[in-house]
């Protein structure tokens, strides 16, 4: 599935030395993964940590894009508002992919801090507000124009809507139409040239994923 120009900083692009970004249709592997997915956490951190910098120094031998994919699951009430504020930070840093995965490490890494018990007793602005912190610490952004763009105000619009969202809704509204159009249910899932790749486990090493490219991306 294609990538809105908007949703740039998603996307890791790893290029042989030979060629450039247009000289070929690079292969694409798209992770699906939920910020407070104990699954996830697994799969993105050895992408972030081992993978890319794998690829960095021994590019494929044709060119290969990753793309992060929101997977929201709605059975924790605090994905929705991580997720928001991935997409906060991304409108923020003109789709600066390092950015953008610099906050996703540092949400992950506090993933437990948002779990059901962590976040019962917090009014969701207040979830809010612990979320834009994490993105000033982690990608030097303001904290409170993250914030602004995610805390929901408590009063009608002007219209007398009472479901009035935040500044990501809309961003929000076509991630998860887009993850809906592909059927994707688990997280992690990971997709390759379009298809979905059942054999990719959240416990892959990287000695596992450098193979499994190896093999595939040619």
């Amino acid at each position: 599935m294609s990538l809105p120009p908007k949703f740039t900083g998603h996307r890791v692009l790893f290029s042989p030395p030979s060629t450039t970004s247009e000289s070929l249709s690079p292969h694409t592997i798209e992770f699906y993964v939920d910020y407070v997915c104990p699954y996830s956490i697994k799969l993105f951190n050895t992408l972030q940590t081992t993978v890319f910098p794998h690829l960095e120094s021994n590019p494929p031998s044709s060119p290969l894009t990753f793309i992060f994919r929101h997977q929201i699951q709605p059975w924790h009430p605090s994905s929705t508002l991580t997720h928001e504020a991935g997409l906060a930070v991304l409108r923020l840093t003109s789709s600066s992919q390092p950015k953008f995965y610099a906050f996703s490490a540092a949400l992950f890494a506090a993933q437990k801090s948002f779990f059901d018990v962590n976040v019962v007793n917090e009014t969701r602005n207040q979830t809010y507000r612990r979320l834009a912190k994490i993105a000033a610490d982690s990608t030097g952004l303001d904290e409170e124009a993250v914030y602004g763009l995610l805390a929901v105000p408590n009063r009608p619009a002007e219209d007398g809507s009472l479901n009035v969202g935040n500044g990501v809704t809309n961003e929000l509204k076509v991630l998860v139409k887009m993850a809906r159009l592909v059927g994707v249910h688990v997280s992690p899932t990971v997709i390759f040239d379009g298809v979905v790749a059942n054999e990719i486990s959240s416990s892959w090493t990287k000695e596992q994923w450098v193979e499994w490219i190896g093999k595939n991306v040619v």
